[in-house]
């Protein structure tokens, strides 16, 4: 059986190398089960769980379900976010073992959800005809015939679904609303990465937003500060102390408070916001300190910061 990474389940615990994973043995929390329908979107629920952190594995039999919570006891993302599984009629004869399954693992794991995805039967054939994929229950009969099967095979783990999402007529877009405002317990499911930077050395490739803060009064040119970072007080009170800093400030906080919470509603995985100064040891290094301040109040366990250039030599 191989994952989504890639890897073998005894891979994900032991590492390519085959060193033990270095994280506590907390156990998994959470685990999403996807099911459904052939062509109703199991595989794009899956990449949206899978990016907002949670392990994801395609096509398990149900009965290995509580075994693989097990082994990854030990997995950073599993314990951390949680296990998507898609168990669906791909697996024959071994769906019979779904509720005794369901049973174990709701005994095992505190929090455990069965996400059932449908659409019309029209939809589902225009779906299959447009990627002239073959229904996995098509056999002898057209694919109409492998839906009504199909539907007659999942009666049973449907009657146990904690969610039914019909994408009949939702878009990309719909379905990853849905499903993180379900799962997830709103739709905000993904972080702010704020990093600060030195131009001199180049911005970073994957910023969101980017913002050049050179404008601002550089305390390099002061001998008291030259050997300061940002993240020294004395360096972010000369900053701030200038007219045209606190202006600035105050226009930023407004648009930063309006575009952070959109793009995490959109399922985004990760708002990254850039600050640069010259050489990003001391302006670039402020501000971003003041913006990780400002998100971490409304985002406690998704904002993190990063300073990249704050080590190198400044001279130039």
């Amino acid at each position: 059986m191989r994952l989504e990474s890639g890897l073998t389940a005894e891979e994900s615990i032991s590492g390519r190398g085959g060193h033990p994973v270095d994280i506590e043995n907390q156990g998994v929390k959470k685990c999403v089960i996807l099911t459904g329908m052939s062509g109703a979107g199991k595989s794009t629920a899956l990449k949206v769980l899978e990016d907002q952190g949670m392990f994801a594995i395609d096509n398990i039999p149900p009965a290995l379900l509580s075994q693989l919570l097990l082994l990854l006891e030990k997995h950073r993302a599993a314990v951390r976010n949680g296990v998507a599984a898609v168990v669906d009629v791909r697996g024959d004869t071994l769906l019979d073992d779904f509720p005794a399954a369901i049973i174990a693992l709701k005994a095992q794991v505190p929090e455990v959800s069965i996400v059932f995805l449908d659409a019309s039967d029209e939809v589902l054939l225009n779906r299959f005809e447009t990627t002239r994929r073959r229904h996995p229950l098509g056999g002898e009969g057209g694919v109409l015939d492998g839906i009504a099967g199909e539907r007659w095979r999942l009666k049973p783990i449907l009657e146990l679904a904690d969610m039914v999402l019909d994408t009949s007529a939702l878009s990309l877009h719909e379905i990853r609303k849905k499903l993180l405002s379900k799962l997830c317990g709103s739709s905000t499911g993904g972080n702010i990465l704020i990093t600060s930077f030195g131009f001199k050395y180049g911005a970073p490739a994957d910023c969101d937003f980017l913002f050049d803060v050179r404008f601002l009064a550089n305390p390099y040119y002061i001998p008291s500060l030259q050997s300061l970072s940002g993240k020294d007080k004395a360096v972010q009170s000369h900053i701030w102390s200038f007219a045209e800093a606190k202006e600035f400030w105050e226009k930023l906080v407004p648009l930063l408070d309006f575009i952070a919470p959109l793009y995490l509603a959109a399922g985004k995985p990760q708002l990254h916001i850039g600050i640069g100064c010259t050489g990003g040891r001391h302006r670039s290094v402020a501000v971003a300190e003041r913006i990780f301040s400002f998100f971490k109040e409304a985002f406690p366990t998704a904002c993190s910061l990063k300073h990249r250039d704050i080590t190198r030599e400044q001279g130039w």
